[in-house]
């Protein structure tokens, strides 16, 4: 049997190959499903920087500066320096503005498959999900595996 993580890994996989191939059938095979939020929280709030786009989306500033690496590299954003010169804020290049009619209707199709492939589930595999993200935001899996972990 297939542990947790090996399952989450997988589930993640088999999504996210699913919608990069609709996106690579539409013409951009550089551009990956992780960009979607980032593009979209740009496009709704205009250009902001990395610490406030990982907010926007809900990851580690850690996992958004990845991300809009990657973007950057593939033409979708780029970075200016902030108002403090540390700070890098990220701006939508015209190609990323071009591709939102296709990012937009491509989040609404998945959510639509999300909601078809919820309806086969025991229980919505999205509020669980986010169930799971709220009891570890109240106690961490380090201190749930650590209190398990005595010799």
């Amino acid at each position: 049997m297939a542990s947790l993580g090996t399952l989450l890994r997988h589930l993640h996989e088999v999504m996210d190959g699913a919608i990069a191939q609709i996106y690579a059938d539409l013409g951009m095979p550089d551009y990956r499903p992780r960009f979607s939020p980032a593009v979209r929280a740009l496009a709704a709030e205009g250009p902001m920087a990395i610490r406030d786009l990982a907010a926007a989306v809900g990851v580690t500033h850690s996992a958004a500066s990845q991300t809009v690496h990657q973007m950057s590299r593939a033409g979708f954003v780029t970075l200016a320096r902030g108002t403090d010169g540390r700070q890098r804020v990220v701006h939508l290049t015209e190609r990323a503005r071009a591709a939102l009619p296709a990012i937009e209707a491509e989040w609404a199709a998945t959510t639509r498959a999300v909601a078809e492939l919820e309806k086969e589930l025991p229980a919505p595999l999205t509020a669980v999900l986010e169930a799971t993200a709220e009891a570890l935001r109240r106690r961490s899996f380090h201190e749930r595996v650590a209190a398990h972990n005595h010799p």
